[in-house]
């Protein structure tokens, strides 16, 4: 009875995140008006998340084995629920992102240390009880965009960030009553190493949006200069890793062949599956004319397909293994983003009207029957080859999707910005993204096929030396 106590309780905290994941996207126009300030500068609002999820979710993954995974739970509800107060009260747009930053430090924290304790509540189940668990994110995803919808019609932006501090509060008391504490194993953490690594995202993403913003003269050699620090950042932060005695990141995890297929295809996915979907509130407002609330609601079809694809993909996995589901829904989400591209609209016929809302739905609702086959053979696929580090390569994962998501964002309100018609900008993204999809295609087949296939014998322990690959 207590491992479905424990599935309950991290499942809530899932929802939470899901929810307040998506109520900031159908919030974003309007604080792009009010703030006054352009669509880059906005555009940080979402991008200040993605890197902060860059750099916390692997730290948080190895903070859990070190400190014990219950403590850092907590402390990472705590984060969240204290950065949605900063947030809600934000006086000007540089606040609200920096407030970004601390709010999403505890989001970040609780998708690695969340599934490692569903993990180790369901070691004999555990394909099936992490793909259910990624099932409760759909349910965030069609009750966030509606409830944000009507909350910033009703009551303004700043409603959605107060909405999170009590449904926080409720998760955090849940979960202090029902978790039970387990020791960690000791330790500590590379902040250098982390600090090198989040600097590196950091340079590069600013980098991006001043290039977009560029007017002439010599106003390209600061993006230029950030570049190169970026570069060497990243350097010194591959250097770290390989010395010290308590990586952020193994660097095994970055080179062995089936997490080197699995972090490339990771990248890919988030690339094209993650930013720009943050922007469709900003599609259905700007290009079909929908208001608030309808830019909210038209998310939940998406959300739908998410709900009853991760739910049949994840009972499946045994049957289906990891693969095949992966690479119908890759298909399927370059389908998706290319009938995006075509800007479609409603027909009118003597016999049959079609609004742009249902077109809209439709292509939302394949592209989350898309993302629902990928997620839970995508999240299990390398798992299996050292369940004892579900943390570490769960937070890994996160990094490598939260990394392109991020560069994903940047490069979309760089190319919005640049486009006199917004509409002609998200045509070329969605071509774009639509071909990044299918360069994903051949890392599917490098990864695992099913559950406990180990890679025709390879195995992969603490304590095993690097592999040489």
């Amino acid at each position: 009875m207590t491992r479905y106590l424990i599935f309950v309780v991290t499942s809530l905290s899932f929802l939470l995140v899901s929810i307040s994941g998506t109520t900031i996207t159908v919030a974003f126009p309007q604080i792009t008006q009010v703030f006054h300030t352009s669509l880059i500068v906005a555009g940080w609002v979402l991008t200040m998340a993605q890197i902060t999820a860059t750099a916390f979710m692997p730290m948080a993954g190895k903070a859990g084995e070190v400190f014990g995974a219950k403590r850092i739970y907590l402390l990472a509800i705590s984060t969240f629920v204290f950065g949605s107060l900063i947030c809600a009260v934000s006086p000007d747009i540089e606040i609200l992102i920096f407030a970004r930053f601390i709010q999403t430090m505890g989001l970040a924290a609780i998708l690695p240390v969340a599934t490692t304790l569903v993990s180790d509540a369901f070691p004999e189940a555990r394909p099936q009880a992490i793909g259910l668990f990624a099932s409760i994110m759909p349910i965030g995803y069609i009750i966030g965009p509606n409830i944000g919808g009507w909350l910033v019609a009703s009551f303004g932006w700043r409603s959605i960030f107060w909405l999170n501090i009590p449904l926080g509060l409720l998760v955090l008391l849940t979960s202090f009553i029902l978790l039970k504490s387990k020791k960690g194993e000791g330790g500590h953490l590379d902040w250098l190493g982390s600090g090198y690594f989040t600097a590196s995202v950091a340079c590069f993403l600013v980098a991006l949006s001043i290039f977009g913003d560029l007017s002439g003269g010599y106003k390209w050699v600061l993006p230029v200069l950030l570049l190169f620090a970026s570069a060497v950042l990243m350097i010194a932060f591959v250097r770290r890793e390989r010395v010290t005695a308590n990586p952020v990141i193994e660097l095994r995890f970055l080179t062995a062949k089936p997490f080197l297929s699995a972090n490339i295809f990771n990248s890919l996915y988030g690339t094209a599956a993650l930013g720009l979907m943050s922007f469709i509130p900003l599609l259905a407002t700007s290009v079909y004319g929908m208001g608030t609330l309808a830019s909210g609601l038209i998310l939940t079809p998406r959300s739908i397909g998410m709900l009853i694809a991760t739910i049949t993909a994840s009972v499946n996995l045994p049957r289906w293994g990891y693969r095949w589901p992966m690479f119908a829904g890759t298909l399927m989400l370059a389908t998706s983003l290319v009938l995006f591209g075509l800007e479609p609209r409603g027909l009118n016929l003597s016999w049959l009207h079609v609004s742009d809302t249902v077109i809209l739905g439709v292509i939302l609702f394949l592209a989350g029957l898309s993302v629902g086959m990928i997620s839970p053979a995508a999240n299990n696929a390398c798992i299996d080859l050292i369940p004892e580090r579900v943390g570490m390569i769960t937070g890994l994962r996160g990094m490598f999707r939260q990394t392109s998501s991020a560069v994903s964002i940047a490069v979309t309100t760089v190319v919005l910005q640049n486009f006199a018609a917004i509409g002609r900008g998200f045509t070329v993204m969605f071509y774009a993204l639509a071909a990044v999809m299918l360069l994903a295609i051949p890392y599917v087949f490098a990864m695992p096929k099913a559950p406990n296939d180990r890679m025709a014998g390879e195995k992969f322990t603490p304590e095993s030396p690097k592999p040489a690959f």
